[in-house]
């Protein structure tokens, strides 16, 4: 903790460089990605303040859209589509994840009862012909490409998509070496940015 406490102390004040950012926040991208420490959407994207609006989740998962039941994560993709008037929004699922890992190899979540509950959204989607593989790419991929289909299910992003106001992308960051795929719907494959 102590590294993180000096680099906070090194870091402020800094008004001139930061002033601008209390004018607000117009950023052009929603990255949903997941909470994993190993995932920094800025440092992938080499994004500045404000350019990116950030929804992570444990597993990247865009829970299926009930308005009687509101999320925040829906709250934040309402907002962010809404409000801020975010033009693409990224679903960037990453290698060795151990959430989509999980469901894939059907792990024991009983005694971490909020995350078994919360890796349900995306039970029975993920598949992987070698639930072995440590880096569970197969499922990954196949896991961003569902949640780019339940983001369409929200009314404010089908709305703006609709009104070619709106793109989605489908990334997967591989954490061992730095690549990133994007999903290629055409021929439904992640190649390379």
């Amino acid at each position: 903790m102590q590294p993180l406490i000096d680099h906070a102390r090194l870091f402020g004040p800094r008004p001139g460089e930061l002033a601008k950012l209390a004018e607000g926040q117009s950023p052009e991208v929603l990255f949903i990605t997941c909470a994993d420490s190993r995932v920094i959407p800025t440092l992938i994207t080499g994004a500045r303040p404000g350019q990116l609006f950030e929804l992570r989740t444990a597993g990247n998962i865009v829970p299926p859209y009930v308005s009687e039941h509101p999320t925040s994560e829906a709250a934040t993709i309402e907002y962010a589509v809404a409000v801020l008037g975010v033009q693409h929004i990224v679903v960037c699922g990453h290698s060795h994840c151990g959430a989509v890992g999980a469901v894939v190899r059907g792990d024991d979540l009983d005694a971490v009862p909020a995350v078994r509950n919360w890796l349900a959204h995306a039970a029975g989607e993920l598949r992987c012909s070698d639930p072995a593989d440590p880096t569970v790419a197969e499922a990954v991929q196949h896991h961003v490409v569902t949640q780019l289909l339940r983001l369409r299910s929200y009314p404010c992003v089908d709305k703006l998509l609709r009104a070619d106001r709106l793109q989605l992308h489908g990334w997967y960051y591989e954490v061992h070496t730095g690549a990133v795929r994007e999903h290629r719907a055409n021929s439904d494959s992640f190649e390379t940015l």
